[in-house]
């Protein structure tokens, strides 16, 4: 299992501390520090993922716990809200295959990331990808303890289904905006894994989405 390169600076501070405070004789910091270690590395984890290659379907963007599914209109698509704790996989994934066609980044608030106000109130970084089965908006938003959202990909660039795009640090909330014609395959409080779970269909995969078959990525 791989770690998120953005663990080394943490790792690399932590362990030199933690040798350091070992080598002068100060176990308890040193111990703590090497401690703080193993549970960035936990955090930091970066597994790679089984990803569906059926056409229609829409995948997870997080590990985590769904706290929301809101159903809207016809004309419009439902909401699925994902919370992650600080044990989940914090590497966030392409819902879709498509080009990301906006991202639009938000300051705001840490508050809870379960409490549904955070997603109004605290930074966020809202993405949009133009797919085959229309237009997928997700958003990162930060929580409590999270202090920075990370997005590796930029306006324009070519994502696949399941592709690592970025990480929320330290505990913090998903959400995905449906386009039309596509059905949740989860509820309240189903629980989720980036990149390999099935978080919602089309009605009529494979026939109204011709564009939509994608190529089977397993293990990534």
């Amino acid at each position: 299992m791989g770690l998120a390169r953005e663990s080394t600076p943490y790792l690399v501070s932590g362990l030199a501390v933690g040798l350091i405070g070992l080598f002068l004789g100060f176990p308890w910091l040193g111990g703590t520090a090497l401690a703080l270690s193993g549970f960035v590395a936990f955090f930091f984890r970066d597994p790679a993922r089984d990803v569906p290659g059926e056409a229609g379907l829409l995948v997870s963007p997080a590990d985590g716990r769904v706290t929301e599914v809101a159903h809207a209109a016809a004309a419009k698509g439902a909401r699925i809200s994902i919370f992650l704790s600080l044990f989940d996989v914090h590497i966030n994934r392409s819902p879709v295959t498509g080009r990301i066609e906006r991202i639009e980044y938000r300051p705001g608030r840490f508050l809870p990331a379960n409490l549904s106000r955070a997603s109004m109130e605290n930074e966020r970084n809202d993405i949009t990808i133009a797919s085959p089965l229309g237009p997928v908006r997700f958003a990162q938003i930060a929580g409590v303890v999270a202090r920075r959202i990370v997005c590796r990909k930029k306006e324009g660039d070519e994502v696949t289904v399941g592709e690592r795009i970025g990480l929320i640090q330290f505990g913090s909330r998903v959400e995905v905006h449906l386009p039309p014609g596509l059905v949740p395959a989860v509820t309240t409080g189903s629980r989720v894994q980036g990149g390999s779970t099935i978080l919602a269909r089309a009605t009529s995969a494979g026939t109204d989405h011709p564009g939509g078959i994608l190529e089977n990525t397993t293990g990534r």
